[in-house]
């Protein structure tokens, strides 16, 4: 489907409250009062569909000061991770390019979201890691202090390492899993060369313990899978620091095509693909292979300032929609 209008009118926020209503949360920022008219006490989402051919309605409640409210066919759910775990979409906005030339914590925070939605079992490892890594932390912070003594250290230390260790082993299956199909991917949107990298570190608890006056005298832990990075290059060239705009962009929109595929190999699922503006920095070449990488079978919504934005002799979209401030109707 095809979302057209001027710039400024609203396209990025009717993605903006599909990935709400479907995952829970926006793919902007994290507050959800942000998401709430500034005259307006709440904001709501309803959406209404079909899920392997079975109807699903989802609803999400955002009201100041009060927690989020989501339901999926008008039964409450605990959390939006419950409703994440039903349904996956998939989202590129101009901002997600801070994956490629962003620092290593937004690759990390990346790939372990991915490694929930490709990984069910595993979605509350980096949680987990994380609260075991806050308490080795707020430990050492009070042997510093003077207020605890190293054997409060040592059950979290065994904590975090046994945690780290998991968390980066499945980091690196991931990672290795992913890596042909972003590279296939990313070749046939122009991007050659292009590659993953992560190496599993098993985190050992007597290398924790070797560093343990380093680690009392700056109150937290130096060693783990919280340091880690993942690399994103194209041939020699490591795309952080050495990637033009445009092919940053193009390895992005590659890990969604990958991370799709995989999806659909692994756990059968067929996600929602929201796309914004995705076209105005290609060439027609890079355009007419990224719709043609788009996968069948799935929905996949692809926002434009106007129908010209899709390459000549590539055909009408399967649907389009119009949008002008407060108005999205079928064009």
């Amino acid at each position: 489907m095809l979302v057209t209008g001027p710039n400024g009118v609203g396209k990025t926020n009717l993605l903006e409250a599909l990935h709400v209503g479907s995952q829970g949360f926006s793919p902007r920022t994290r507050v959800d009062g942000q998401l709430v008219r500034f005259d307006a006490p709440a904001a709501r989402v309803t959406l209404s569909g079909l899920e392997a051919d079975a109807p699903v309605e989802t609803q999400v409640t955002l009201t100041r000061g009060e927690p989020k409210r989501v339901s999926l066919n008008g039964a409450a759910l605990p959390s939006s991770e419950a409703l994440r775990s039903r349904l996956v979409a998939l989202v590129f906005v101009p901002d997600r390019l801070a994956v490629v030339k962003g620092g290593p914590l937004v690759r990390r925070a990346y790939f372990d979201r991915m490694l929930g939605r490709l990984r069910p079992a595993l979605a509350e490892l980096p949680s987990e890691y994380g609260q075991a890594l806050a308490q080795r932390n707020e430990a050492l912070r009070r042997v510093r202090a003077g207020a605890s003594s190293l054997e409060a250290v040592a059950p979290w230390t065994e904590r975090v390492a046994a945690l780290g260790t998991e968390l980066d082993a499945a980091r690196g299956s991931l990672v290795a899993t992913l890596e042909l199909r972003f590279a296939e991917r990313a070749d046939a949107l122009g991007l050659m060369g292009a590659a993953l990298a992560y190496t599993p570190e098993p985190l050992a608890a007597a290398a924790l313990e070797a560093r343990l006056d380093r680690d009392l005298a700056r109150g937290t832990t130096g060693l783990g899978p919280h340091l880690r990075d993942v690399g994103i290059s194209a041939g020699p060239r490591e795309l952080r620091s050495f990637g033009s705009q445009g092919e940053q962009r193009t390895a992005v929109l590659a890990l969604v095509l990958a991370e799709a595929d995989l999806l659909r190999a692994e756990r059968g699922t067929q996600p929602l693909l929201l796309l914004d503006d995705v076209l105005s920095e290609l060439d027609e070449g890079r355009r007419r292979a990224l719709l043609a990488a788009l996968p069948g079978g799935s929905q996949t919504i692809v926002t434009a300032t106007s129908p010209g934005a899709l390459p000549p002799g590539t055909g009408p979209p399967a649907g389009h929609v119009w949008v002008s401030p407060g108005e999205a109707r079928a064009a």
